[in-house]
């Protein structure tokens, strides 16, 4: 079998499982904001953030060398 496709199949059972171990309903408080969200997804957007911030300064370090 394809090692990459076992690597994915279990990489997308720890997800799964992960999400169903976190499904607690979590309050986010800033300033005057509040939002109620389960904690597996506050997770996921907090590493979605993460990455695009990342690839946006990657991307910002990149162009300033070539320039």
């Amino acid at each position: 079998m394809n090692t990459k496709l076992i690597i994915s199949l279990v990489l997308a059972g720890l997800a799964v499982l992960f999400i169903i171990q976190n499904v607690t309903v979590v309050e986010i408080r800033f300033l005057f904001w509040t939002l109620s969200m389960s904690r597996a997804l506050l997770m996921f957007f907090i590493l979605a953030i993460g990455i695009v911030v990342g690839w946006t300064l990657c991307s910002l370090s990149v162009s300033r060398r070539s320039s």
